[in-house]
């Protein structure tokens, strides 16, 4: 378990903290309200690991936040890592784009609570200026299988394709693979979906950023990022929906694709091929602990709680990201809430 912290109350004051992306961020967290108290400050720190999906709207949310005293280490290292980290206890809090299976959760001894933070698309982007991709799903699955082999098979130029994956243990692979396994029944029979798979062809890459950085490398190459990822020389192919429609990884078709997707009562539904919007979504979950949180119970019901709240969910398309539909929210609330000492 994460090291306990002392907690105490001071005057509110503004310091002037440094900030930088993986470093330990001040969250304020005020008082009053869930997690609050009095007309003090919380202050503390909370260390947490997981998924590299969200961490572009983990890290902007907690340096929006950073004023006093109440700070959050955030360590993007992937999905599978975080909850390995989660039950070890070695953090406060987990991150992940896959949900806890019963397996996983039956070793968390201070049982678990998912909650849903934020949702986004996953992106096959691809470095070739231009060639604008519109992919069926067959060909998504075929490009992977390494059945198609250059670009000029999908009508652009012709160049070798590169294709890029995720070499560590990772909730963007698990749903890619999963939205694959839905639309190929050649891939839902080879490698199959998870965290991990053993990819027919390719190289691999950490990270949605070690991915995004290879692919902006390497002209040619093809892989799978979530959408703000997508950036410089890289391009989003529009996919084939199972509606037959092609849509392209934006805010408004990913919202539409996420609307139709029913969480269930313990938060953590999905589907991997939507009728409707672009086809590869998913929601992305923080892993807390249901008790043994001490101290720290209030603060992570702060830092969340504010997360949920109107004015940061309101942020998420201008990241790259979905904002939580107002249902979700309530219910992700209620779960933060939950959690106790």
């Amino acid at each position: 378990m994460a090291s306990p912290t002392r907690l105490h109350r001071r005057p509110l004051a503004r310091l002037a903290l440094p900030l930088g992306l993986g470093a330990a961020m001040a969250l304020t967290a005020c008082g009053g309200g869930s997690g609050g108290g009095g007309g003090g400050q919380l202050t503390g720190t909370l260390n947490g690991a997981g998924a590299s999906f969200p961490s572009s709207i983990y890290q902007s949310w907690f340096q929006q936040l950073a004023s006093t005293g109440l700070k959050v280490n955030y360590q993007s290292v992937g999905s599978g890592a975080g909850v390995r980290q989660f039950i070890a206890g070695t953090v406060d809090f987990g991150a992940s784009d896959a949900p806890m299976d019963a397996e996983d959760l039956a070793k968390v001894s201070r049982g678990a609570v998912q909650v849903p933070m934020t949702a986004g698309a996953i992106a096959v982007a691809y470095n070739l200026p231009g060639c604008e991709l519109k992919l069926t799903q067959a060909q998504v699955a075929d490009v992977f299988l390494g059945k198609i082999k250059n670009f000029k098979e999908l009508g652009c130029a012709d160049q070798q394709i590169n294709v890029v994956y995720r070499s560590d243990g990772s909730g963007t692979t698990y749903n890619f693979t999963n939205s694959l396994a839905a639309f190929s029944e050649a891939w839902k029979s080879g490698p199959g979906a998870g965290k991990a798979v053993a990819w027919p062809v390719g190289v691999g890459a950490k990270g949605n950023e070690g991915v995004a950085a290879n692919l902006g490398q390497n002209r040619g190459s093809i892989g799978y990022v979530e959408t703000s990822f997508v950036k410089g020389d890289l391009q989003a192919a529009a996919i084939q929906n199972k509606s037959g429609d092609f849509a392209k990884p934006d805010n408004e078709n990913a919202s539409k694709a996420l609307a139709a997707i029913d969480l269930g009562p313990d938060l953590i539904g999905s589907d991997p091929n939507p009728s409707a919007g672009y086809p590869i979504v998913t929601f992305t979950w923080i892993l807390l602990y249901k008790t043994g949180n001490g101290e720290k119970a209030e603060m992570l019901k702060k830092v969340f709680n504010t997360t949920l709240s109107e004015e940061f969910q309101s942020k998420a398309p201008t990241l790259g990201y979905v904002s939580l539909p107002a249902e979700v929210v309530t219910k992700a609330k209620a779960a933060v809430d939950s959690i106790g000492k």
